[in-house]
This record gives structure tokens, sequence and C-alpha cells, in this order.
């Protein structure tokens, strides 16, 4: 949990700063996208470490003691909530979900993210939950097989609904994009991480696009394709073309599949945000916050 987050969706345009909030922490594994999950592993390196936050590793617990640090911060933050669990997990007490949500009611200066991948509790929950303007929920959705979790965000009267396509692990074909006013991709980082075609994130920005739905390229991850373009951006990218334009075709793989791209691995800390040589880093829009639609 900080006051301050270096994660960029997280992170608002208009200078807000951003902030996690973790009233609940730990979690346990949905689907693929969870394999190699990057609160997992720091929260495990505490386990056994007597008196630390994460002492019992990434077993699931409540922290109600941190529940009204939001209104404890005055100046406006864009909040992600949960950054270390998922609020919607089939542990947490209702009762202690319908907290949380309060608290963000009652926080209206703050801007709220909330991301799940449990759908199912989501819609089961959201009819007893407060929806202030102020909350954005969005779903995990990594490969084709979850795209259903969009049609469950699609049943909440949220202000802003977004998708968080990271880690992309394959096409998501069959992806409605009505109803959604934002999308966020992204590739996998770590060292056990798997590469994400160019295919794939092009398919979601152009999709984005036609559909008038805001759209964030996050980075490309551990794997960076020779295909993408730009400059180093907050020290976190290193591509072999400034101009985004490389082009080294392969033969496809069969008639309308996904054209063969060479990828490379690359360093900590080079994940790449750059997709065709441009940042994109949208946010929804205001006519989007105003209420749901």
């Amino acid at each position: 949990m900080s006051d301050a987050t270096t994660i960029e969706w997280t992170r608002a345009d208009d200078g807000t700063s951003g902030a996690t909030w973790n009233p609940v922490t730990g979690c346990t594994k949905v689907s693929p996208g969870c394999a190699h999950c990057y609160a997992e592993t720091f929260a495990e390196r505490f386990r056994g470490v007597a008196g630390h936050h994460y002492e019992q590793g990434f077993d699931l617990r409540l922290w109600p003691e941190r529940l009204e640090l939001p209104l404890r911060w005055r100046r406006p933050r864009r909040i992600f909530v949960n950054s270390m669990s998922d609020l919607f997990h089939e542990d947490v007490p209702t009762a202690y979900v319908r907290e949380v949500f309060e608290v963000m009611q009652g926080a209206s200066w703050h801007t709220f993210q909330v991301l799940t991948k449990r759908h199912q509790r989501l819609v089961e929950l959201a009819p007893q939950l407060p929806w202030p303007p102020n909350v954005w929920m969005g779903v995990s959705i990594e490969n084709r097989r979850f795209v259903e979790r969009a049609d469950a965000l699609r049943q909440v009267p949220a202000a802003v609904r977004f998708i968080s396509a990271e880690p992309l692990l394959g096409p998501l074909a069959g992806l409605s994009l009505e109803g959604i006013h934002w999308l966020i991709a992204g590739g996998e980082s770590g060292p056990r991480a798997r590469p994400m075609h160019p295919a794939w994130v092009m398919d979601l920005r152009d999709r984005c696009q036609a559909a008038g739905v805001a759209f964030f390229f996050k980075q490309w991850g551990a794997h960076l394709p020779e295909t993408a373009g730009g400059d180093r951006i907050s020290g976190r990218l290193v591509l072999l073309d400034r101009s985004g334009r490389r082009h080294r075709q392969a033969p496809p793989v069969t008639a309308g599949a996904e054209q063969l791209v060479r990828m490379r691995r690359v360093g900590k800390g080079q994940a790449g945000r750059q997709l065709d040589g441009t940042t994109w880093d949208e946010y929804p829009s205001d006519r989007a916050r105003e209420g749901p639609t």
C-alpha cells in the first residue's frame, strides 16, 4: 500500500497523483493470467518475517484498520484498490466488500479503480453495493476463454467500465466492446514471461479506435518484437528502431493466421510502452465519467 505508485494507468493524465490501497491482501489463482503473479512473488519473499505486513505471505488477509485511509488523504488521488489482492475473492465477506465501497463513496474527491477476475461474484454482489461516479470497475481478460468477464462487467452500473488485457496471452476473439469505456493492454514481465504477439494487441488497438473506446498500451513486457518502435519512455523502453517501422517480414503460419514476427527478450526495466511508434495512453473521456450508459 502506498501514497504513490508507479502503475502507469493509475497515474492520472491531469496531474492527479496515483496511489494504491489494500484493505485486503493475498489471493489465489483462478486463470492463466495468475500464473506469474507479481503480487504473490513480492509477498512470498517475506513469509515468516516476524512483524512484516506479509509475514503470512500471500495468504488472504483482511486489514480493517486500513479501511479509512483514503478518507485521510485530502489531496485528490486516483487509487488502485487492492493491487495485492482481489476484492471479490470468495473469502472476502460481503459485508466487508460493502464497507470498502462505502468508503469509496464517502471519499468522493478520489477516483477508485477496482479490478477483478472474479466476474461471477461481481455480478452477484453488484446490486448490494453503492456505485458512486468516482468508482471505476474493471475485469482482467488474458485470452479468449475469459471474454465472458466483459459480459458480466456490462451488467455493473459503474460510471467507467474497463478491461485489463494484461498479461495478454492470446487474441481476444469474441470480445465485445459495447458498454466498455477503457481498455488497457500489455505484455508480461519477469523471468518466466510469456510473449505477447503484436497481432493480438494491434487488433485490440484497432477495435478500440473503431468503437470509440479509450486505449492504453502499457508495455510489451519481457519480449520485445522487432516490429515495435519508439524511444525510451521513463527509462523503460529500449528499441532497435526509433522509427517504429522496422519491416522484417516472415511467411504466414497458415492462410489467415497471424504473421510470424521475430521477438527478442529484453532486460529488466526495458518493457517498452510504444506500439507502432506511438505511445497509446488514452484515458476514459469526461463524458464516460458522467455516469453509466
